[in-house]
């Protein structure tokens, strides 16, 4: 399953701190973070995206606490 999301970062380095990280949860098939845009896409195992997606915020929070990640 690959879906699309709100990310709010401060800047681009933020941005690929935050894909980096992200990439590193089990599960985690890609994901693409677009800094202009302010979209995050993660593809991932259909069965445990909702627990990937929590992890997911989580990470992002730990390597940029001013991030957020949200519906479209």
């Amino acid at each position: 399953m690959k879906k699309t999301f709100k990310i709010e970062v401060d800047c681009a380095n933020c941005a690929r701190k935050v894909e980096e990280a992200v990439s590193k949860i089990d599960g985690v098939v890609s994901v693409s973070v677009n800094f202009i845009a302010e979209k995050i896409t993660i593809e991932a195992d259909d069965g445990k995206f909702e627990e990937i997606l929590k992890k997911a915020k989580k990470s992002a929070k730990k390597v940029e606490p001013d991030c957020v990640i949200s519906d479209l």
